[in-house]
């Protein structure tokens, strides 16, 4: 017997054998996705007097450093710490629950005057109203179409790639949907002179900080999930810093009733 989850007076059953992982890996080398002008991902062999910790060098252990850039290298997960003065405003303090229940959308972003492709509210929320159950849910999955395999290995530094307008940040926040993962390197244009109006609009900042609500970036979801209502089990690790590498986790929820 499947376990079930409440949803808007609802249950929904899932597969805990059946996860679709929609993160990418971190790795080392140049081939691993890359934005904002990160350096790749590292791993280093730690030596310490005759120790080296390389089995395959004849250690008796493998045992290495990693160099990584969350907001840089692969699918990672920030709080409103990424755009506050505060310090202490921490991902790890921020995300205290882990499963959700999320939407998958699929929308292509529309080229303006100055060139930009942009993801425009009007088609998300067209997207959502073309689903059986329309209810915004907890979190928002965003797949930008074409959904090119590409996307697993893009170098984006320099390349002003797809970003969305303020005002469907707004919508999520106005509509409290708490997360927003998205295919993209950032909700912003990647040069916008530091205005990051998308990242203000969704975490309401400075004014009224939603102090619970992450946004995460480059993900991928393979063109085998299709678009509706999953279960979301948003994984991080234990940093206190504003951001985390992360590993975002889909289940398909199924009505019961």
């Amino acid at each position: 017997m499947l376990p079930t989850y409440p949803f808007a007076g609802r249950t929904y059953s899932y597969d805990p054998a059946a996860p679709l992982d929609i993160s990418l890996p971190l790795a080392p080398g140049p081939d691993q996705v890359n934005c904002f002008w990160a350096e790749p991902v590292q791993f280093d062999t730690i030596r310490v007097g005759s120790f080296v910790g390389s089995v395959a060098l004849g250690g008796s252990t493998n045992y290495q450093r990693i160099h990584v850039t969350p907001h840089g290298n692969g699918t990672h997960t920030e709080c409103y710490g990424h755009i506050s003065t505060d310090p202490a405003i921490t991902l790890n303090q921020c995300l205290r629950r882990f499963l959700f229940v999320a939407r998958v959308v699929s929308v292509a972003p529309r080229p303006q005057a100055n060139g930009d492709h942009v993801v425009l509210l009007a088609d998300v929320q067209a997207a959502i109203m073309a689903q059986p159950d329309r209810a915004l849910p907890e979190a928002l999955v965003l797949r930008t179409l074409p959904n090119e395999a590409a996307k697993r290995h893009r170098q984006y530094s320099g390349t002003n790639p797809t970003y969305i307008e303020p005002a469907l940040a707004e919508y999520l926040a106005e509509y409290n949907i708490q997360h927003f993962l998205l295919d993209l390197p950032s909700v912003d244009r990647e040069e916008d002179a530091g205005q990051l109006l998308a990242h203000h609009a969704f975490w309401q900042y400075p004014a009224q900080p939603r102090r619970e609500a992450t946004i995460t970036e480059l993900i991928f979801v393979p063109n085998e999930v299709a678009d509706g209502l999953y279960l979301l089990n948003l994984q991080i690790t234990s940093l206190e810093l504003d951001a985390s590498p992360s590993k975002p986790v889909l289940y398909r929820l199924t009505s019961v009733e």
